[in-house]
């Protein structure tokens, strides 16, 4: 009795694992890469439930979605200057080559170790030494993208020596970060400060000319409006004097007036036997 139960215990110990063995549920986002006895097969299961050959296929999962890799690399720039260059690249593996990738190349961690990071590398190398450190900052644009495509022609070249045109394809690629020499920065920082003090001078000297004018035409309006005064009270004076002689040339007795105004009250001293001084009209009038 003990023995059938043994027996019975094993057989359905075996049923169930020949049963959990028999499938594969494949993650979404993923293809499986079908191994029999360690042989790739050519065809790649989706995302979902899939029967296979227990004790003989394994599944390998292989995720194939959009991903980024990183990495950094040092170069020399046109000038000279020593730079390291921090670049991200976005790329997906192809599903349906993904099993003939996996048996050239590998997982996907010896795609970006192989292929990936390497690419990065030669076309920074390659596309930095065109530029000026000047100009790999001003021109960051230009310059990714010369970098982007340098990364797909030395993906493209590998792929297609390996034998497996088309396995992944590449998103976009970015410039994270330059890092300079201390030498560089330092120059750099000095160029902006002496342009900053040369923009200060030629600001304090365009305010000072400003100011100078303004003075200048404050005085110019200052001396017309005193010579429009004085030029206004010789005016009027003028004519004063015109209708005044006007009146004295049309009343003598106005003149007669104007002669007794200006006399004094004393009367000459004269010596002779004359009984009455005379007055010396043209005397009195100059008075």
């Amino acid at each position: 009795m003990k023995t059938t139960n043994v027996i019975i215990g094993i057989v359905v110990l075996l049923g169930t694992f020949l049963l959990f063995s028999s499938f594969v549920v494949v993650d979404s986002g993923r293809v499986g890469v079908v191994r029999t006895l360690g042989a790739v097969q050519p065809e790649a299961l989706e995302e979902g439930f899939h029967f296979k050959k227990p004790f003989l296929d394994t599944v390998e999962q292989i995720d194939v979605r959009l991903r980024k890799a990183e990495n950094q690399a040092g170069a020399a720039s046109k000038d000279l200057q020593v730079v390291q260059t921090r670049v991200a690249v976005q790329y997906s593996l192809t599903a349906e080559v993904t099993p003939l990738t996996f048996q050239k190349i590998g997982p996907r961690s010896i795609v970006e170790s192989t292929l990936i990071n390497p690419a990065i590398m030669e076309s920074v190398k390659a596309v930095t030494a065109r530029y000026t450190a000047e100009e790999l900052v001003t021109s960051r644009a230009q310059v990714k993208n010369n970098i982007q495509q340098a990364i797909e022609e030395f993906v493209n070249t590998t792929l297609e020596q390996k034998g497996v045109t088309g396995a992944l394809s590449l998103a976009n690629v970015a410039i994270t970060d330059f890092d300079f020499s201390a030498e560089f920065n330092r120059a750099i920082e000095e160029k902006v400060k002496a342009e900053q003090e040369a923009l200060k001078a030629k600001n304090e000297k365009l305010r000072r000319v400003t100011q100078a004018e303004a003075a200048a035409a404050e005085r110019e309006l200052a001396a017309d409006a005193e010579a429009y005064q004085i030029e206004a009270a010789s005016r009027a004076r003028a004519e004063a004097i015109r209708r005044e002689a006007e009146a004295l040339k049309d009343n003598p007795e106005l003149i007669q007036l104007r002669i007794a105004e200006k006399w004094n009250g004393a009367l000459p001293q004269v010596t002779g036997d004359s009984a009455l001084p005379l007055l010396n009209l043209e005397a009195i009038g100059r008075k």
